[in-house]
């Protein structure tokens, strides 16, 4: 095994894509209960670095685990037992692939996990997704039914998000037949598949419908099946209403965020804006002469326009103003170019390197592609600036949960009370169905009611 004694550059980067260990492991006699266990938590161990690191597993990666997890010696050693017999389980179900090229071993030391720009998607695992999509050739899947679903997500041109959900759970619902195959499932399988996230998992309707979309996606247009009637317990729908802070409750939270932070966050706030739309937005998603903020590529692949804070003029401009100060020393040193599609890196390959085209929240440091193996300036993740505005709740004394996108539903609920419309509130949040919207309007104060409390009434 490669994890001791000589190694060879191509045993440490040769990838383990291998969901079924743990049921290849139950299945396995000649392990006592005690040393299965022990496999087991080793093993989660390992998943969870990988998935806070966006790293695949590697041989390489699993030598530079151990020597920064500093274990006794003893502890040491019953790891490098388990994902030994990992390795060569994966190898002998042929779950193992080279890897591409920047995928080796990284060093001790190296970039901490919140700096890099790959993070696991849905259903993470051994070989977990990235959220950055590699280079499709590249990721063509590794069973049949695999193939045949990533081959049919492409051709219907989904997004890559969505492409991960999809083999997210076409992955879970293979688990769930084992040691069956899908191919040989029926709409019977889906059916009691669906039921068992109702039943045993309690799961919300949402992920309910979101696996059933999935499935029957997977079945129908990947593996060419008919489900027929299906007939599964479907999971109890729920209300539920967003956390909403109030305009003063917001100014707290803003002033107790550091400044580049804060900007961030009076952003998203003042333009009702996704996390993720906010951490993707570059240069040229401003018009500050016109007052508005482009969303390219927004939820469901959309685009739309919102408004942008007059207040946040000067802001932002000073912000630019040191972005361009950034963008000279990279220009200077030769640094490679801001991430760009594959598609759209294919047809302007000199785009990352212009200014319209950097990232208007970028990184500190430089983070490694592991596609290229270089290191490119990335935007902020999205888990560095949920914890700084976690953070910054706790400091102003909020007793409500607060996460980004309660920034966002605070938007269309100050609207709302402002006396906007609600299809222009619709409108500026990227709604498909104004259905979506009207749940703020349970949440919003209605003085034009005129109800008070019994308890006020006297």
């Amino acid at each position: 095994m490669a994890l001791a004694g000589e190694r060879t550059e191509q045993n440490l980067d040769e990838i383990v894509s291998f969901p079924e260990w743990r049921e290849v492991l139950n299945g396995a006699s000649a392990w006592s209960a005690e040393v299965k266990q022990a496999h087991v938590r080793a093993i989660l161990g390992l998943l969870r670095a990988c998935k806070s690191t966006g790293r695949p597993l590697s041989a390489g990666f699993i030598r530079w685990h151990l020597a920064r997890a500093g274990l006794t010696e003893n502890a040491r050693r019953a790891e490098r037992a388990a994902f030994a017999w990992l390795f060569k389980a994966a190898r002998a179900a042929g779950k193992t692939r080279p890897a591409a090229r920047g995928f080796g071993e990284p060093e001790v030391g190296a970039q901490r996990p919140a700096d890099n720009p790959r993070r696991s998607g849905p259903g993470a695992g051994a070989g977990a997704r990235p959220a950055v999509p590699p280079l499709a050739a590249a990721d063509q899947g590794g069973a049949e039914w695999e193939r045949a679903l990533i081959t049919a997500i492409r051709r219907k041109g989904f997004l890559w998000r969505t492409e991960q959900t999809y083999r997210a759970w076409a992955a879970r619902f293979a688990r769930f037949l084992a040691p069956r195959s899908p191919e040989a499932a029926s709409g019977d399988d889906v059916a009691a598949f669906l039921s068992a996230l109702a039943v045993e998992q309690r799961a919300a309707p949402s992920t309910q419908k979101q696996a059933l979309n999935a499935l029957v996606f997977f079945m129908q247009e990947a593996l060419r099946m008919d489900l027929g009637e299906m007939d599964f317990r479907r999971a109890r729908a729920r209300e539920r209403i967003p956390t909403v802070l109030s305009k003063a409750e917001v100014r707290q939270v803003l002033e107790q965020l550091p400044g580049g932070y804060r900007l961030m966050a009076e952003v998203m706030y003042g333009s009702g804006l996704r996390l993720m739309e906010l951490l993707r937005l570059r240069v040229h998603h401003l018009d500050l002469a016109r007052g508005q903020l482009n969303v390219y590529g927004g939820k469901g692949d959309k685009d739309r326009l919102t408004v942008l804070p007059e207040s946040l003029r000067e802001k932002l401009e000073a912000h630019l103003a040191r972005l361009r100060e950034i963008f000279a020393q990279d220009r200077a040193a030769d640094a490679p170019g801001v991430w760009l599609p594959e598609g759209l890196a294919r047809k302007y390959p000199k785009a990352g390197v212009t200014w319209e085209w950097q990232w208007l929240w970028p990184s500190r440091e430089f983070m490694q592609d592991p596609e290229t193996g270089r290191r490119r300036r990335h935007h902020i993740l999205d888990g560095t600036f949920q914890n700084a505005v976690r953070k910054a709740a706790g400091a102003a004394g909020m007793t409500k949960r607060v996460t980004p996108h309660v920034l966002r539903h605070s938007f269309a609920t100050h609207l709302l009370e402002a006396g906007t419309d609600i299809r222009t509130v619709q409108e500026l949040l990227g709604h498909q169905s104004v259905e979506t919207t009207q749940i703020y309007t349970h949440v919003m104060q209605k003085p034009g009611l005129g109800v008070r409390s019994p308890l006020d009434a006297g």
